[in-house]
């Protein structure tokens, strides 16, 4: 079919960072928008005692491919062949935000690959938070007359708010021997706001019957009750773990109540 042809044509080989015993039980840590596999390092670190840990840098991010199309099912091909790459029949999937959604999407349209499911403050559902502002933070950052990574800070500021988050952007930020240069396809992100704040349509009954816990922030707005029809409807197995004190940066604020939630899942 012309899909198995797309999916073939478009499987990016995704840079990956791994940590424990390929003979343990396999997790996959995907991180969020504008994010990499950097991100989740200590919470790797804890899991490699126990767990082979796969942690990829989604495509246009961090060190791996840079592709036009970065929508989910695009980023699902990639994953599958990460797994596949590695030998594994399936994994557990944790993701965050728009990792988050990756996971969800692999889960509901290749069930057999996903042995649980742990999406980090997101749920099922388009949402109206809009990433124009940050990418206008990017693109503000005059690449050619910065000499520091202060430099492109103060730049960035005017648009962003919170010395916080633009940390985190300027993580993206490589010296190569050229110059300056963001390790992000911002093009490509930018042309795929609307499918990334969104979520694919489902065929008619789609479902995911395996063990899922949905880990959010109390302080975050990304899970309400009012998505939850739409959770239980493709996740009837789904526990909600709250995390007291924590924002949308759930294992980053409180990291001993993020992984207390995600035990509760891996201990099934």
């Amino acid at each position: 079919s012309s899909g198995h042809r797309r999916t073939l044509a478009a499987m990016l080989k995704l840079h990956v960072r791994t940590y424990g015993d390929a003979t343990r039980p396999s997790i996959a840590l995907l991180h969020g928008l504008f994010g990499s596999s950097t991100n989740w390092g200590s919470v790797a670190r804890q899991l490699a005692a126990q767990y082979f840990v796969l942690v990829p840098d989604l495509r246009n991010h961090g060190q791996s491919p840079h592709h036009p199309d970065s929508d989910y099912p695009a980023m699902v091909d990639d994953l599958l062949g990460l797994l596949d790459q590695h030998g594994l029949v399936d994994a557990t999937l944790v993701g965050h935000s728009m990792g988050g959604k990756v996971a969800m999407q692999l889960a509901l349209t290749h069930p057999q690959r996903v042995a649980g499911l742990a999406v980090v403050d997101m749920a099922p559902v388009r949402y109206t938070h809009n990433f124009a502002g940050v990418l206008a933070g990017f693109h503000a950052v005059d690449l050619t007359a910065i000499r520091s990574r202060a430099d492109a800070d103060a730049q960035m500021a005017e648009h962003v708010v919170g010395s916080g988050v633009r940390a985190f952007l300027l993580q993206n930020l490589v010296k190569r021997p050229a110059g300056w240069a963001w390790r992000l396809n911002l093009a490509a992100l930018g042309a795929a706001q609307r499918e990334i704040t969104g979520f694919p349509a489902q065929p008619a009954g789609a479902q995911f019957a395996g063990p899922t816990s949905f880990i959010y922030g109390d302080q975050s707005d990304y899970v309400t009750p009012a998505y939850l029809p739409q959770i239980q409807r493709y996740f009837p197995d789904a526990v909600l773990c709250p995390v007291a004190q924590a924002g949308h940066w759930v294992y980053a604020d409180q990291p001993q109540g993020f992984m207390t939630c995600l035990t509760a899942l891996l201990a099934g």
